[in-house]
């Protein structure tokens, strides 16, 4: 009785996550799988008709939102790790006791509601706000001039509302450096760069690759930046979604393009996965 015991411990250890991924994860993807094949309206209801061609519409309508999204999130995540590196390896290795104040610091204004946040810098990026009147006062910048409505104000927003998701997982791979690794490298005379290089950038993969997936896919996923700081031609794909999702009620199109968008995010993720060496990368964090 003993030993079944212990056989089905592990098993019974593992029913309630399960169970919830059962519950708000399989079973909601296979109803949206079954609602991206219906053919219907919101009046009538909609039939099980197996309709592939939503996903083929889906693709020939949107195609323009789907890339734009993809190459916002691209420009987002390399800039996002240019910007979380420098900080990351800051509070790592200069940190010192504070670490956790600066780390707390650092996540403070994500306290704050996403929404909240996204109108906050769509009233710092408007012609008359903060940033842009004084420049235009001063004839650093013409009075036409303005931000909103632009790729670089979206693309800007997304940065700053992912960054602690590419700043964490880079400072929880660059702390657990030993720091006599760096100061080996540097008794071999290795020159800063060099160190950086054949070092510390290695072992801090691990945290970069983390980072890329915890900020990329909801980049290129979001609706909110390109809806409170963008414009018609900054649409991205997040806000086809929603639209027709909650405004246009066309169920089986909006669950075919959520669909089309998994599919190339995991395809993408997949190639950047075997391009940067998941196995070596995990070598790494295991070290």
């Amino acid at each position: 009785m003993n030993r079944v015991k212990r056989q089905l411990a592990p098993y019974f250890l593992v029913l309630p996550g399960g169970l919830w991924l059962l519950l708000f994860f399989a079973i909601p993807m296979i109803a949206m799988l079954s609602l991206s094949l219906q053919q219907g309206d919101v009046v009538y209801g909609y039939q099980q008709t197996f309709h592939w061609q939503n996903y083929t519409d889906a693709i020939s309508g949107y195609h323009d939102q789907l890339i734009r999204s993809l190459i916002y999130a691209a420009i987002g995540t390399v800039l996002l790790i240019a910007l979380a590196f420098p900080v990351a390896y800051w509070i790592a290795f200069y940190g010192g006791r504070r670490k956790a104040t600066y780390l707390f610091l650092l996540l403070l204004p994500f306290f704050v509601s996403f929404v909240l946040r996204t109108i906050s810098w769509r009233q710092i990026l408007t012609d008359d706000g903060p940033v842009l009147h004084p420049l235009k006062q001063i004839g650093l910048l013409p009075d036409s001039y303005h931000l909103l409505g632009t790729p670089i104000a979206v693309i800007g927003g997304l940065v700053y509302n992912f960054l602690p998701f590419m700043v964490l997982p880079i400072y929880v791979a660059l702390e657990r450096i030993d720091p006599r690794v760096v100061e080996a490298a540097r008794d071999l005379y290795a020159s800063p760069p060099n160190t950086f290089r054949k070092v510390i950038l290695p072992l801090a993969l691990p945290g970069v690759f983390a980072g890329v997936l915890m900020s990329f896919v909801p980049m290129a996923s979001d609706y909110v930046n390109s809806e409170v700081l963008g414009s018609q031609s900054t649409t991205m794909i997040g806000q086809v979604i929603q639209h027709k999702y909650l405004q246009t009620s066309d169920y089986p199109t909006a669950a075919a393009l959520s669909f089309i968008l998994m599919a190339v995010l995991l395809v993408g993720i997949f190639a950047y996965a075997r391009a940067l060496g998941t196995e070596d990368v995990m070598k790494v964090a295991a070290r």
